[in-house]
């Protein structure tokens, strides 16, 4: 299956800082603020972001969380195997609080929503805004849309997106694999600078 680079390691990189700024420049020195991973993928970035934040500002100024969501997805009792569910790490409330849900890919949307329904046993938040490093806008099966994106991808019929880690796969980097791929240059098929937000 072919395979094209959408975000190499130091673009990766970038993105991530430019995020961090965004939240920065929406919530200022971040108090009152919850960052949430959702469980497996979406807490590398959110670990990522959580690390990056605390660098800029100088120490921590947020509260971090991480959230299974495995059976709140609306697909679970389908699967052929049983699913595993991941730790949930949440020693807060959430009442009145602003929270940040953190996924590294939003694509149909219902992880998304399994995520906001397993959130509210933690309380009512205030707000919920939602931050993805990448963002297949076009595959969208719910009405749900991201407060902050590193990437947009306008991804077509079988294709799919992977993000590496180097925590976990040895290197930063965002990949489009499948059909449709072949001869065609990354900025074809993905857009998303800071002017786009």
């Amino acid at each position: 299956m072919s395979s094209i680079p959408l975000l190499t390691s130091k673009a990766f990189g970038l993105t991530v800082e430019r995020l961090c700024y965004q939240l920065i420049e929406d919530h200022g020195a971040l108090e009152g603020l919850a960052l949430i991973g959702l469980q497996p993928r979406g807490i590398l970035l959110a670990r990522r972001l959580r690390s990056e934040l605390d660098r800029i500002l100088g120490k921590e100024h947020l509260r971090y969380g991480e959230l299974d969501i495995t059976f709140h997805r609306d697909d679970f009792r389908h699967r052929s195997s049983l699913p595993q569910p991941s730790a949930t790490q949440l020693d807060f409330s959430l009442d009145d609080r602003k929270v940040v849900l953190v996924d590294d890919v939003l694509y149909t949307g219902r992880t998304i929503r399994a995520g906001l329904d397993a959130m509210l046993a933690f309380g009512r938040p205030a707000s919920v805004q939602l931050l993805v490093l990448i963002d297949r806008r076009f595959s969208r099966e719910l009405p749900i849309q991201p407060d902050y994106v590193g990437r947009w991808v306008d991804s077509i019929g079988e294709q799919r997106v992977t993000v590496q880690w180097k925590e976990t796969d040895g290197t930063d980097q965002v990949l489009l694999h499948g059909t449709g791929t072949e001869g065609r240059e990354p900025s074809s098929l993905a857009q998303g600078t800071s002017a786009d937000r």
